[in-house]
């Protein structure tokens, strides 16, 4: 089951979602679209806190599993249980594991297999589909 198939606790209209969100979140969010690479404040975040989905305010990761991995997107290797779903993504040519927001669907980033310990996971989010919350 995709996102486009699956009812997800969060729902909105497409005319809704496009008043909820900036038309860069809108975008990324529900159009399955990437930022720039380096583009977003939440790249330098170092504070303890939660990070969380801008389209329903479901924390997602916590500021402890968040790594430098020099892509220029945050980067975790660990979401919050039940936090994100993944879905086989085969746009680009490539073959990727695309993240969504488990609460309301909306496309966060996608996970690769080349992160640190203990999970070997990157977690590669779009900074512009969080808000963070200090501790």
């Amino acid at each position: 089951m995709t996102t486009a198939t699956k009812t997800f606790p969060v729902t909105h209209t497409d005319a809704e979602w496009r008043s909820l969100l900036t038309p860069e979140q809108y975008r990324i969010m529900r159009g399955h679209g990437t930022e720039m690479p380096g583009s977003c404040a939440l790249n330098f975040e170092k504070r303890a806190g939660t990070f969380e989905c801008v389209g329903c305010g479901q924390p997602l990761f916590k500021s402890q599993v968040k790594f430098e991995s020099g892509t220029g997107w945050p980067s975790f290797n660990e979401p919050l249980p039940g936090a994100v779903e993944s879905d086989r993504d085969f746009s680009h040519g490539m073959i990727r594991d695309e993240v969504h927001c488990s609460r309301c669907g909306s496309h966060l980033g996608h996970v690769f297999p080349d992160g640190p310990p203990p999970t070997g996971l990157r977690y590669c989010i779009n900074g512009v589909a969080m808000n963070f919350k200090p501790a």
